[in-house]
């Protein structure tokens, strides 16, 4: 009677694929299902390369199984293996640790150091791939997410974690815009100024969604009430990030920092600075404790008052990882979509001048825009100094390594 029940009866199973490829290879069972035939069942998969030695002409790698402990590895010929971009990665890290200790480049066998190092970069390099599947995983826009850490061991920041919008923090309440425009073409035929009417009717944005307003003006967006689709051009930060960005370690003291991956126009969107939205006697309370460490990630949202700040220390997005510069390529708008509460506007990034691939990604943290109307002299986007009180000489003094020309040598 129970075997009637449960027939048709399927359970979620909590392994990996490969695990189960790996199962099936251990009790040498074919599966179709699993892509495990008669032909591939002896194929195990290289995890990473542990060792190197010569022998008669012949080269001889140290083998971690995936799926097997440390106590099963193996030592194989190379012709065995058939993992290309483990062993070029595994010749560069063994070539370049070698070179750094002035030693033999084909050495017929590895100092105990440098085959531990070895372990430890391959063991780093799979932190790293499993941080970068973790963020993409996560990411709600289009833009990929790549990591790379070629200048030391450290791994995935510590209690950080990846979000796609505003953390709203205890006690704070975000209000849902109420109505929206009637438009069908909002930028060739805009009804009552559209939403940019907030902006005395300029609208914010040519028809390739580069931004055309002055520093320092608000940003209206067409929100979900509006009678527009998707496709609004007056609809670009809330489509998220378009371009692929890769975090990577610096090599001059500055930690983690963004480049982009792509060529990114003039004027054109490129992020959001999302984190927690907390008070400012939260902030101010938080601030001490950044400063002391000599980081900060608060960013006041005093457009017309200071009242809420965005921390982005614990979560955040991409933003978290781009570093300060004297002369930076991104500049701070202040941006409403689907809530028009002044005192918490979005942030988002926009850049100064053409960005070629490969460029990294560098905001003002100490940012004053020039007034340019009445309207302008509500927006200063001090994130230095955000949840501070009193004078900036009682603060610790940050060097500034941003390297340019023009640099201020302090951050704050």
């Amino acid at each position: 009677k129970m075997a009637e029940n449960l027939k048709g009866c399927r359970v979620v199973c909590k392994s990996s694929w490969s695990h189960l490829q790996t199962l099936c290879r251990l009790e040498r069972v074919v599966c179709r299902e699993l892509g495990i035939t008669r032909k591939n069942l002896k194929d195990f998969e290289v995890e990473y390369l542990c060792d190197y030695k010569k022998m008669k002409e012949q080269e001889f790698y140290l083998v971690k199984w995936k799926g097997y402990p440390e106590s099963e590895n193996t030592w194989e010929p190379r012709k065995n293996l058939k993992c290309l971009k483990i062993l070029k990665q595994f010749r560069e890290d063994m070539e370049g640790e070698l070179k750094r200790l002035k030693q033999r480049r084909s050495p017929k066998k590895l100092d105990n150091s440098v085959a531990s190092f070895l372990v430890q970069k391959a063991k780093h390099r799979l932190r790293l791939q499993r941080w970068e599947a973790d963020l993409n995983k996560t990411r709600e826009h289009k833009g990929r997410i790549f990591v790379h850490n070629e200048v030391d061991l450290d791994g995935p920041p510590k209690d950080f974690t990846y979000i796609n919008n505003y953390k709203v923090g205890e006690g704070i309440v975000l209000t849902e815009v109420a109505v929206g425009c009637e438009c069908v073409d909002c930028f060739g035929d805009p009804t009552n100024g559209c939403c940019a009417g907030a902006s005395l009717h300029k609208f914010a944005y040519n028809d390739r969604g580069q931004v055309r307003l002055k520093a320092g003006l608000p940003i209206y967006e067409c929100n979900t009430r509006c009678r527009c689709g998707p496709e609004c051009p007056n609809r670009v930060v809330q489509k998220g990030i378009q371009y692929d960005m890769c975090i990577f370690k610096t090599d001059n003291g500055r930690g983690w920092g963004v480049r982009t991956m792509e060529r990114i126009r003039k004027n054109s969107f490129v992020m959001e600075y999302v984190g927690e939205i907390i008070t400012s006697e939260e902030a101010e309370r938080r601030g001490h404790i950044y400063d002391r460490q000599g980081a900060t990630y608060l960013f006041d949202l005093d457009y017309v008052e200071d009242v809420y700040t965005v921390d982005a220390a614990h979560h955040g997005n991409i933003s978290h990882f781009v570093n300060h510069s004297c002369t930076p390529n991104l500049q701070v708008y202040n941006v409403f979509i689907n809530n028009l509460d002044e005192r918490l506007p979005r942030i988002a990034f926009f850049a100064t001048r053409t960005i070629r691939p490969g460029e990294e990604l560098t905001f003002d943290y100490n940012m004053q825009i020039d007034p340019v109307d009445a309207e302008s002299t509500r927006m200063d986007s001090n994130f230095g100094l955000a949840g501070m009180t009193g004078s900036p000489k009682k603060r610790v003094r940050v060097e500034c390594k941003c390297g340019v020309e023009s640099c201020r040598k302090y951050l704050f």
